[in-house]
């Protein structure tokens, strides 16, 4: 299912979540002090491009807590919302469940960006 899913994952939902990501990363590196935000953000977007065979290990301390919070505020929320519904609507029909927990995943990941590690599988 990964290379497959990925294809259809990219076609359908991918291409604008990743894209989401890319421009929220630029508007981050825009300040000197937001640039590590920024890379953070497009290490992401490749997650948004193709997530299947990957998993999302989340181990952050007070620091991440702290920054994940900025982050809430700053930029998270619209892309987490974008990927909650992209995951409501996809989740109606049978077909479009497992695109639809990967949205999942990537609202998730939309609000506790930091802290976090992909994983291959």
């Amino acid at each position: 299912m990964g290379c497959l899913g990925n294809f259809l994952w990219f076609i359908f939902c991918g291409f604008v979540q990743g894209v989401s990501w890319i421009i929220t990363g630029l508007l981050w590196c825009v300040t000197i002090i937001g640039i590590p935000v920024g890379v953070q953000c497009f290490k992401f977007a490749s997650l948004a491009f193709f997530p299947f065979g990957k998993e999302v290990v989340y181990d952050g301390g007070a620091g991440s807590l702290l920054l994940n919070i900025l982050w809430i505020i700053f930029g998270g929320f619209p892309i987490a919302f974008v990927s909650a519904v992209n995951g409501i609507l996809l989740c109606l029909t049978i077909i479009g469940i497992p695109f639809g927990l990967q949205c999942f995943k990537q609202a998730k990941l939309a609000l506790m960006p930091f802290g976090a590690t992909i994983i291959t599988r």
